[in-house]
């Protein structure tokens, strides 16, 4: 029974994907309020680690390292070359291929944000300890996350 409706949802409650979903909701709105100041959602903020961490990468390598469909890319990536944080130039090994850097102003606010995103986690999995976050990364790290015709929401 979920005590604030009064429904039963026991039929649920050993659904893992059920609780995978919930659990994803609520990481998401507690990353949304601790991100509010510099608008950015969990794949906006993908997106910019992987391209501060890797630069040069091509949009089809990002794509594919975070399990993005390269349609849906583009839009996130046209959003955060507006906002100043990216850039895109031609790769010099393939004119059809630009490859990715954040910019000055892009770097700065990774620095910031990334200060921000260690207290999301720290708030996020407080309750669980260092045992417990270590504990609950290798179970996700048990999962087989299709990546080829998925795509991650937020």
């Amino acid at each position: 029974m979920d005590d604030r409706s009064g429904i039963d949802l026991s039929a649920l409650q050993g659904s893992i994907g059920y609780r995978l979903r919930r659990a994803q909701i609520a990481a998401f709105t507690l990353f949304t309020q601790f991100m509010a100041e510099f608008d950015i959602r969990p794949t906006q903020f993908a997106i910019l680690t992987v391209i501060r961490d890797n630069p040069g990468l091509s949009q089809s390598q990002i794509s594919d390292a975070l399990g993005l469909k390269r349609a849906n890319l583009v839009p996130l990536l046209d959003g955060l070359e507006g906002r100043g944080l990216l850039v895109r130039s031609p790769s010099p090994a393939d004119r059809r291929s630009y490859c990715l850097h954040l910019t000055d102003h892009g770097q700065e606010r990774m620095q910031e944000i990334q200060a921000r995103h260690d207290a999301y986690e720290q708030e996020l999995t407080a309750s669980l300890g260092a045992a417990g976050r270590g504990a609950l990364l290798a179970l996700l790290d048990g999962f087989q996350f299709a990546t080829s015709d998925g795509d991650a929401e937020g």
